[in-house]
């Protein structure tokens, strides 16, 4: 099997608990699921629903805890963050010519 394979067909590894835990301003982080691209915040009796959109400019405590340079998504609505999903293929630079 070549070395590809034998990557796709481990279990992509549990994200660190300490990432997913709510920012001090009280922002919610949480793992993207594969292809998700609507927010599923519960809010009241509905879910939030809001368009994920990729965070290009984190603030200050965002920047700490992720790194300057991490794929960060944002919901438009209630700006839940996300965490890229570890079994997808990062989504940086995917207009790239």
């Amino acid at each position: 099997m070549a070395e590809a394979e034998v990557a796709a067909t481990e279990p992509a590894a549990p994200p660190d608990p300490s990432l997913l835990e709510t920012l001090p301003g009280g922002t919610r982080v949480k793992l993207r699921k594969p292809r998700q691209r609507a927010c599923n915040e519960p809010l009241k009796k509905d879910i939030c629903a809001g368009h994920l959109k990729r965070w290009y400019e984190p603030n200050e405590e965002a920047r700490r805890r992720f790194g300057a340079e991490a794929e960060l998504y944002r919901c438009e609505k209630c700006h839940t963050l996300y965490l890229p999903n570890k079994e997808e293929i990062p989504r940086t630079g995917t207009l790239a010519y």
